[in-house]
């Protein structure tokens, strides 16, 4: 398989909708994100009548080595907990193009592509989802249990494939868990169902993301309704977007550097000290 050339997201230009529209032969779906910005997440809230204590609970947690070697393969690997559902995992591929997945792959009832569009470009996925044993990642996150053994033999050998050589699942250090609040409704005035999630990082930081989900065929009329129904209801369509997933990774990334670099000055200064005469 070729692999696309990068994840990040670009501009939309003519180009890339010609690109969008011979792609919605090949994907699954389609599914339209927007970020707010944190200063205007309150009002946005009010403006959409979002109610927190509606929303669902979600644990989300990530793997990955402290340099992030499988994000820059492409490749993202998760797990999550949600309240009153089973557990669930995924391994991702992303960028792909959907063309030149491989059949058997994509014969999978597992396996579905997705694209991803917000304000600030599009970006194709393929998602192999698992569902894990009751209470399977929370012993991973609290106790370090095998996190090879959080995902299906399918999803092993899709992670093998293409994971960086020598790296293997349980090689992966643990980058989570992030506080998600997820809520879905059919606001007055939108046709269609809106979810919101709000992120919430160890740091205090928060991502909004509103998003809706609809067929390949449908992309621009509704990318064009809900457009419209955001901006009536006095959302700002033109800040600049984040990712979740982004976001989560350079966050524990950066914890994981800063905690090997404290337990390296300890482990110098233990060392130091056992030289040193008495």
């Amino acid at each position: 398989m070729t692999e696309a050339p990068t994840a990040t997201p670009q501009r939309m230009s003519d180009e890339d909708v010609q690109q969008i529209l011979a792609l919605t032969k090949d994907i699954d779906s389609v599914e339209l994100k927007l970020t707010i910005a944190e200063p205007a997440q309150l009002t946005t809230a009010r403006a959409l009548d979002l109610d927190p204590l509606q929303a669902q609970i979600r644990q989300v947690v990530f793997f990955d080595t402290p340099d992030l070697a499988l994000d820059a393969k492409g490749l993202v690997v998760r797990a999550r907990r949600t309240q009153k559902k089973e557990d669930d995992t995924v391994v991702k591929l992303r960028p792909v193009v959907p063309s030149e997945l491989p059949k058997d792959l994509r014969r999978s009832p597992s396996f579905g592509v997705e694209l991803d569009a917000s304000p600030a470009g599009y970006v194709c996925s393929g998602s192999l989802k698992g569902v894990a044993g009751q209470g399977d990642v929370r012993r991973v996150i609290r106790e370090g249990k095998s996190v090879r053994k959080l995902f299906s033999k399918e999803q092993r050998a899709l992670y093998e494939e293409h994971a960086p050589e020598g790296v293997g699942l349980d090689d992966l250090a643990v980058l989570g868990p992030i506080f998600v609040l997820k809520l879905k409704r059919s606001p007055e005035g939108f046709d269609r169902q809106l979810v919101s999630e709000l992120w919430l990082y160890p740091d205090g930081s928060r991502i909004l993301e509103l998003s809706t989900k609809c067929a390949p065929a449908e992309i621009f009329q509704v990318a064009a309704e809900a457009r419209a129904f955001l901006s009536s209801r006095g959302v700002d369509l033109g800040a600049q977007q984040e990712t979740k997933t982004r976001t989560a990774l350079e966050h524990f990334s950066k914890e994981l550097k800063k905690g090997a670099r404290r337990s390296r000055r300890r482990a110098d200064s233990s060392a130091s000290a056992a030289r040193s005469p008495e």
